[in-house]
């Protein structure tokens, strides 16, 4: 499978920092969620959490379903 070129690091630090603005969404290509988590304060902090977490363990995907696996 095809690995995404965006960088790991940088989607887990806007997560932690900003992921209540939904900022990691919108570097991934995801701008609808990224919209929502901005309207909703990352779902009251609970979606910003579990980005958080699926950052961190590598499981987070790009808008084309690529795994973001480069730190």
């Amino acid at each position: 499978m095809d690995v995404s070129e965006k960088s790991r690091l940088a989607v887990t630090l806007f997560a932690f920092f900003l992921g209540a603005l939904g900022v990691h969404r919108f570097y991934l290509g995801k701008i609808g969620t990224g919209i929502l988590m901005l309207l909703t304060a990352g779902g009251l902090g609970i979606w910003a959490l579990i980005d958080f977490i699926m950052a961190v363990a590598g499981v987070m995907r790009d808008k084309e379903g690529r795994p973001i696996k480069k730190w």
